[in-house]
């Protein structure tokens, strides 16, 4: 039995999926198509040529997935909301079917004793908005704010706290910068303009929520910068990264600004992007939560390519995961420490919305699938969260990655995140011992609690 935690009254445990990579029926009952859909069928975008369209079949298979979410005893599964099954075309009335679908869902999960909490964006943008210009382009929040109005109206009565993006820093720089991933622009630092947009479509969805009564949070992917050495260019290239990647979608929110830029010769309006008000918009609503998403931290170095002030640097001498990630668990406690002296009052209540590990495990002769691996893996990374909750960090709660292998991006089927062990051909669920671990570990947490 693992031991439990010194974590606060009330602390949530839950898991993490996104709609894309696990719901399959990409052209059932009105669903348009989305910038993945169109991304996995480029020749040579996603590896072995795998596609979503099929995934783990959630669409059809949600009732399976909420039994198990409740025979894991958790308090909270988040789970995103495909955008081209509410508005087909990014625009005009809602789609029924779509919404029936996350109403079922939501009400199953309920009488479960679950609680929802919803993603309104995770990557899956209707191809009909990236054919206007996506992110780079204005009108895509806009559409977003009146996409979000129609998922509250149908579900916040029953769900009270809300995502409104997910990782928009990964999605701008792999998405638009760099090509990888959806929609598979290579843009580099033209590709700002789809943060800006990102963040004002935050903004006005937060008034839309908060105008419901509802709570508002965003997850970002945050990760602990550490300079390669302690040389002058090395600090001033990581101070660069850290801009970048760990500020530029959480200063404006909580800080109502831009962090300084200049290293990447981008001025404090983003290239001509950000317009009288917006910043104010941007920050208008206080989240009530900061989702945290967090793999590993990031070694930088004084750049190599005279198109960026950084290089990345490998991290050496600790294990790494089957996507070749280090695993540097105290970097969680290092990461929060650093947001709560970084921002102070300003910084809300921290929720983990994503943490986890890929581990090439397959069922044994037996049937059974063991992932020591992972379990380390989990077990170091709480034992972090709760050595930064006792340093002062609010942390209320941690929702693991994932609760079953799904499509993994531009990895397609070759990466496994799950607690639930799929098999792709049958769609047989599978439970490892980290799902028993993670049950188990949950009950003595409670069992502690309730003493």
């Amino acid at each position: 039995m693992p031991q439990p935690l010194d974590l606060p009254q009330g602390f949530r445990w839950g898991v993490s999926t996104a709609a894309y990579q696990i719901e399959g029926a990409v052209d059932e009952d009105g669903r348009g198509p989305s910038i993945w859909d169109t991304f996995a069928a480029r020749p040579g975008a996603v590896r072995d040529g795998h596609t979503g369209a099929v995934a783990c079949d959630h669409y059809h298979r949600y009732p399976e997935d909420v039994a198990l979410m409740q025979g894991l005893g958790l308090d909270g599964y988040r789970f995103s909301i495909a955008w081209p099954r509410i508005r087909p075309t990014g625009a005009g009335p809602a789609n029924p079917a779509g919404l029936d679908f996350y109403d079922r869902l939501v009400d199953g999960l309920l009488e479960a004793g679950i609680t929802p909490l919803p993603t309104l964006f995770h990557w899956d943008l209707p191809q009909a908005l990236e054919d206007g210009g996506g992110w780079l382009a204005r009108d895509t929040a806009y559409r977003f704010a009146e996409y979000t109005a129609l998922v509250a109206d149908r579900l916040g009565d029953r769900v009270p706290a809300w995502i409104t993006l997910n990782e928009p820093f990964v999605h701008m720089v792999y998405g638009y910068a760099m090509g990888i991933h959806a929609p598979g622009r290579a843009l580099m630092l033209d590709a700002l303009p789809a943060a800006h947009h990102q963040l004002l479509g935050h903004g006005l969805a937060a008034a839309v929520l908060r105008e419901r009564g509802l709570d508002v949070m965003i997850a970002n992917n945050l990760t602990p910068v550490r300079p390669a050495s302690s040389s002058e260019a090395d600090q001033a290239a990581a101070t660069a990264y850290d801009a970048l990647h760990n500020r530029l979608f959480t200063d404006p929110i909580l800080l109502g600004h831009y962090p300084d830029l200049s290293a990447f010769g981008v001025g404090p309006d983003l290239g001509g992007s950000v317009r009288d008000g917006d910043l104010k918009l941007i920050a208008a609503t206080p989240l009530d939560g900061l989702g945290v998403n967090y793999y590993n931290p990031t070694r930088i170095a004084t750049p190599t390519d005279p198109g960026l002030p950084f290089a990345e640097a490998p991290i050496e001498g600790v294990p790494r995961t089957a996507f070749d990630w280090p695993v540097v668990p105290d970097g969680l406690r290092e990461l929060l420490t650093g947001l709560r002296d970084r921002y102070g009052a300003a910084l809300p209540p921290v929720t983990i919305t994503e943490n986890g590990c890929s581990v090439a495990d397959e069922p044994g002769p037996d049937g059974t699938v063991s992932d020591p691996d992972r379990i380390a893996y989990l077990a170091g990374h709480l034992d972090a969260l709760a050595a930064a909750v006792a340093e002062g960090v609010d942390v209320r709660g941690y929702f693991t990655w994932s609760l079953l292998d799904n499509f993994e991006w531009a990895e397609g089927y070759h990466q496994r995140f799950g607690l639930v062990h799929v098999d792709f051909e049958t769609q047989r669920r599978t439970p490892k011992a980290s799902y028993a671990w993670y049950r188990d570990l949950i009950r003595a947490h409670r069992a502690l609690q309730e003493r």
